[in-house]
């Protein structure tokens, strides 16, 4: 770069100005990154927590519907599951953090889970059903801060990219280069007052 440059006041004057916004776009991508940092902790904490909550709902509705299952005959829990009467959709909407657009999942249901009558069936299954929903319930909260995550984790690698590209090369270049114009202009004054002082001597000559 230095080579191609133009070693003039002018230059210098809009190099020292790209300086100045690197600087400040280093000093706030900084501030992003930091903060991206603190996100993902605070989000890994309540995913640690979730995959737990979410390991115990799920082995506790399989115990229940082994128990269901022990105490009904395979034809009377098939027909009692046959057909659901509860509907469910999935309504998402997006929430920024640091500029970031990150999913927010909250369900839609209607109906009840037991979708069939007490003659045939057993408490068990109830409780089956009921453990399930609960578990559903946590399974779309997990599943909604892991894409929070994954989203945060894939901008900070990229902010963290561009912190290092402008602290590492830009920056350093150019000020590099500022030092080469004012070497190059150091020069030039230097030999425009040798001539100077030459005309000089040989005017009073």
């Amino acid at each position: 770069m230095q080579q191609n440059i133009s070693a003039t006041r002018m230059t210098l004057l809009n190099l020292r100005r790209r300086v100045a916004l690197a600087v400040r776009g280093h000093r706030l991508l900084s501030e992003k990154r930091d903060e991206l940092s603190r996100q993902l902790v605070i989000i890994s904490r309540t995913l640690r927590d979730l995959r737990q909550q979410v390991e115990k709902e799920l082995l506790e509705t399989t115990r229940r519907f082994m128990m269901a299952r022990s105490t009904m005959g395979p034809e009377n829990l098939k027909a009692a599951l046959e057909i659901p009467t509860k509907k469910f959709s999935l309504a998402i909407r997006f929430a920024s953090i640091m500029s970031v657009k990150v999913p927010e999942l909250t369900k839609k249901i209607e109906g009840d889970i037991v979708c069939y009558g007490f003659a045939t069936t057993s408490g068990e299954l109830d409780v089956a059903l009921r453990a399930l929903e609960r578990a559903f319930d946590t399974l779309i909260e997990l599943a909604g801060k892991e894409k929070q995550a994954q989203l945060l984790a894939t901008e900070l690698q990229s902010t963290r990219r561009r912190v290092n590209v402008l602290e590492h090369v830009v920056i350093p270049d150019l000020q590099e280069t500022i030092k080469y114009i004012y070497g190059k202009l150091g020069e030039a004054e230097r030999d425009n007052i040798s001539r100077l002082m030459i005309i000089a001597d040989m005017i009073r000559g």
